[in-house]
């Protein structure tokens, strides 16, 4: 089951962070957001299918997130969790930590923004847009 989120990059993405990797539906992008890939994000946790969500909260759920450019693409994997509630209308994390809030969409992720290919990152500092997609197995 996916979900699927269109996005851009902006001059400001370093993904420098090294514990988590957010994309927002905000429009702007500070330099402080060391950990944002993608801005004006087309869909937010509440959008997505309860079906999909369930499926998320179960603690043995493989959650996999596929970040695609034009020319690059980059795969996490991560797990679901009990208390992922989905109810965010701004912003989705992805973490590698167990900590969960209404933005977190996957924990214990095996990357963070650090660890994206840095030419996908090139790329999106390039303003390029970006998909991304959640699958959970």
């Amino acid at each position: 089951m996916d979900e699927i989120v269109h996005a851009h990059g902006h001059e400001h993405v370093t993904a420098t962070h090294q514990s988590t990797l957010e994309f927002t539906s905000d429009d702007y992008l500070t330099p402080a957001g060391d950990c944002i890939l993608g801005i004006e994000a087309d869909r937010v946790p509440t959008d997505f299918d309860p079906e999909f969500v369930a499926a998320c909260r179960d603690p043995e759920a493989t959650i996999t997130a596929t970040i695609e450019t034009d020319e690059y693409r980059h795969v996490i994997e991560g797990s679901g969790h009990p208390d992922l509630h989905f109810e965010n209308e701004r912003s989705m994390v992805i973490r590698t930590s167990d900590y969960v809030d209404d933005r977190t969409v996957m924990v214990g992720a095996d990357g963070a923004a650090t660890d994206v290919d840095r030419d996908l990152i090139d790329a999106l500092a390039e303003g390029a847009s970006v998909t991304l997609t959640l699958s959970v197995e």
